[in-house]
């Protein structure tokens, strides 16, 4: 038995907890997955439970406990250094953390107004010009590592890694709002939506009953 657990919420709307989720799986790394319902009675005493924060993710290592999302993915990059979970190459490493962390506490219009919600489509919603300047900066973003740093593969880096856990989520929401994407930009979208472990969490978040009414916007 693995002896990593993960504490995810609903995978329909946590896109913190898809990151760490999708960078396990992705690596192959064993863990075990402990899903919270969020928003429902009972949950922030389960989430007391295993979170220090009260929030999900939430990442145990035997008696080492991990409580946010980057956090955890740093830890998992330096407890499996053979993952190559950021760049071997000292400047692509820098330019990988540096986006990463851009993703983490920026964005907050994109967060705000084009919410994760897996199974629904709002196309055309959220549209505002702080949005509009948050999706620009992201496909920026997207472009230049591709152009810089992506030419041994087909993610950020070359090889999916932490910056593309920490970007993946926004390729569903893109989905969800109908954001065109072209280029490099719609390439680097397709490649992250053919990963097999996202179509794994996908498919469960449509399969999920909960249904929570502050990330819904009343659209099928």
């Amino acid at each position: 038995m693995s002896s990593l657990t993960l504490i995810i919420g609903n995978k329909n709307y946590s896109s913190w907890s898809m990151r760490p989720w999708l960078l396990l799986r992705q690596a192959g790394i064993p863990f075990e997955a402990v899903r919270i319902p969020l928003y429902v009675p009972g949950s922030e005493i389960d989430l007391a439970k295993w979170s220090p924060s009260g929030k999900v993710p939430a990442l145990h290592d035997g008696g080492i406990r991990v409580w946010d999302s980057l956090a955890i993915c740093e830890y998992l990059a330096e407890r499996y250094p053979e993952h190559n979970l950021w760049p071997a190459d000292a400047a692509a490493r820098a330019v990988a953390r540096s986006v990463s962390a851009e993703m983490h506490a920026g964005f907050g219009a994109l967060r705000e107004l084009m919410s994760m919600n897996i199974r629904a489509r709002y196309p055309g919603q959220g549209r505002t010009p702080d949005c509009l300047a948050d999706l620009e900066r992201i496909l920026a973003i997207w472009t230049d590592c591709r152009a810089r740093f992506g030419s041994g593969g087909d993610f950020l880096f070359g090889c999916f890694g932490i910056a593309d856990a920490m970007f993946a989520p926004v390729v569903l929401r893109f989905e969800t709002y109908g954001v065109a994407l072209e280029g490099a930009a719609g390439a680097y979208a397709g490649a992250i939506r053919a990963l097999p472990a996202l179509r794994e969490w996908v498919a469960d978040a449509v399969a999920e009953a909960e249904r929570i009414e502050k990330f819904e916007r009343g659209a099928a």
